[in-house]
């Protein structure tokens, strides 16, 4: 538990930091390792792609991915999708076809997954950073808020009214209240949130889509924990990894936020 609250204060700090101080490279570069970090340990930890070179091949596709968003560098990022695409695609197969007689067919499909899909969620939060002209830098917390700060609310509220199981296989300690609560408390923190940045930012945020992002966000987030913790069942893990000491790995912490991030992109897309 000490680990865990000191690794809180700590990344904390570091993320106003990376948000406020540092230049942006510093923080693309951090969202870029924790891609690569994302797509070894959803294929690799979990061992749903055993073959070595294809394992690597899917965490250099993630890299490449997280590189094409980075601002100092003149590309478009549809140009960069497509070329990854085709990389991952033939060189996937030469090692298919090389491997065909221990290597199963479905590692291709998950080296998709993990090397385009999952990085290219995360990525929203660098997307979302990049929206110079709407304060990208702050409104970036409030998927962040949709997500911890609703999984926060829920865990409480679980801890005092909870009752009836939400999913027992899954997640025994889950509760159908508990998601209430959490709905709840995501609606309430990111419209206080977005109530601020509108009076000290001037940001212009709808009120209403601020109410949206918070219960929607809590929502998806409980879909997306829910959905790598069947993985993780599946697969017989207990953790993606131990990169953040006391949290578990990249997935561990950001597997709601996956699922949060993508809206929360898209809703700023559309109110701006």
């Amino acid at each position: 538990m000490k680990a865990r609250v000191l690794f809180g204060v700590f990344g904390f700090a570091f993320v106003l930091l990376a948000l406020y101080v540092f230049p942006p490279i510093v923080l693309e570069l951090v969202v870029a390792a924790l891609c690569v970090f994302a797509t070894y340990e959803v294929l690799g930890s979990t061992k749903l792609v055993r073959n070595h070179l294809e394992l690597l091949l899917a965490m250099a596709v993630s890299l490449g991915l997280a590189v094409g968003h980075f601002s100092i560098l003149p590309l478009r990022l549809e140009s960069v999708m497509q070329g990854l695409v085709l990389v991952l695609l033939f060189g996937s197969f030469a090692i298919e076809l090389k491997y065909h007689d221990v290597m199963k067919a479905s590692q291709v499909s998950w080296a998709f997954f993990g090397a385009l899909l999952v990085p290219y969620l995360l990525l929203s939060l660098l997307r979302i950073f990049q929206m110079h002209y709407h304060h990208g830098a702050f409104i970036v917390l409030l998927p962040l808020l949709a997500a911890w700060g609703a999984d926060t609310c829920a865990l409480f509220s679980g801890m005092l009214f909870g009752k009836h199981k939400l999913a027992p296989v899954v997640s025994p300690k889950k509760t159908v209240e508990g998601a209430i609560g959490g709905v709840v408390g995501g609606a309430v923190l990111v419209l206080i949130a977005a109530l601020i940045m509108n009076r000290t930012l001037g940001l212009e945020m709808p009120l209403w889509s601020a109410v949206v992002l918070g219960a929607v966000g809590a929502v998806l987030g409980e879909i997306g924990d829910l959905s790598f913790s069947v993985i993780k069942r599946q697969t017989g893990i207990k953790d993606y990894g131990h990169i953040f000491p006391g949290h578990g790995g990249v997935l561990d912490r950001f597997d709601s936020v996956l699922f949060v991030a993508p809206f929360a992109e898209l809703l700023f897309r559309v109110i701006w």
